[in-house]
């Protein structure tokens, strides 16, 4: 009977957000599993006691990137961990755009300001600015050339917590077809969901935002899962990935591109497709 953690985050006196998870608990105790949901940053737990331990909703990681990644190093060392820590690494920093463009991937062109960098900032179009490390918008807004002021103190304060900024223009495809999100379990397609721009005109790169507005399931694209497949296959070392999200939207020339490429903690919104559960929990014990 294979032991299997499933590392989420401490939600505090809130609710927790993660609705998959007691779902994904239940069905793997119910298919033979002992499993239990584990905050990543309780100092209580032996996650060596675990044959596995499954990064899920470990959703305050962005802005604990140190912590996390000691976690990681720490955990990776004594069980089994997966995405594998090597992944996670990789992943935690959205610089990987770079590098996946560099292999021929479309991607949404993207420009990196490191702390110290010349704030060269887009004149002749809309764009967004957030951190290379970061989640559910956090730290993210959309400018239009006339709201440089604002856009630069958006870059001085992440650059004053020692964030890099990543500038790239606003996709107005996202504003018609919405952000698709092609979700991968074992290697293979499991389903794919679509929402709304996220980014809405004036709002405060530190206000709260809706991660997942408007969202319902969605029936993928050749195109879409053609640009999917390739994003995963230049993924360094072709590593064993348990579980990947796509994240795509429409380019100027209405072909899909890769917005975020996500292998550490997204959210698989089971809770839209709940015939995906069994394949989740067969591709989860098979890792074990």
């Amino acid at each position: 009977m294979p032991r299997i953690a499933l590392a989420t985050y401490d939600p505090g006196p809130e609710p927790g957000k993660d609705s998959d998870l007691p779902v994904l608990v239940e069905a793997l105790r119910a298919a033979g599993a002992q499993a239990v949901a584990v905050p990543w940053d309780d100092p209580g737990v032996d996650w060596s006691g675990f044959d596995l331990v499954v990064i899920r909703s470990t959703w305050d990681y962005s802005w604990r990137a140190a912590e996390f990644a000691a976690w990681v190093r720490g955990c990776d060392a004594v069980t089994r961990l997966l995405n594998p820590a090597d992944v996670v690494r990789w992943n935690a920093d959205k610089r990987y755009l770079g590098e996946l463009a560099a292999a021929g991937v479309p991607v949404v062109p993207t420009r990196y300001l490191a702390p110290g960098d010349p704030a060269d900032l887009p004149e002749g179009h809309e764009y967004v600015v957030k951190p290379t490390s970061g989640a559910g918008a956090r730290f993210a807004a959309r400018y239009t050339p006339k709201e440089r002021e604002s856009a630069l103190r958006h870059l001085a304060r992440m650059h004053d917590e020692g964030h890099t900024a990543m500038v790239q223009p606003y996709v107005t495809g996202i504003d018609v077809g919405g952000e698709r999100a092609l979700l991968y379990v074992g290697g293979r397609f499991l389903h794919a969901s679509r929402k709304r721009a996220v980014l809405s005109p004036g709002t405060a790169y530190d206000a709260d935002k809706v991660a997942h507005p408007g969202l319902a399931p969605w029936t993928a694209t050749p195109a879409e899962l053609a640009v999917a497949e390739q994003a995963l296959a230049a993924v360094p070392g072709a590593p064993e990935l348990l579980y990947a999200r796509v994240d795509l939207v429409d380019g100027d020339d209405g072909r899909p591109r890769v917005m975020e490429l996500e292998l550490v903690e997204p959210n698989l919104f089971l809770f839209l497709h709940p015939g995906s559960v069994d394949r989740v929990v067969d591709a989860v014990l098979a890792s074990a």
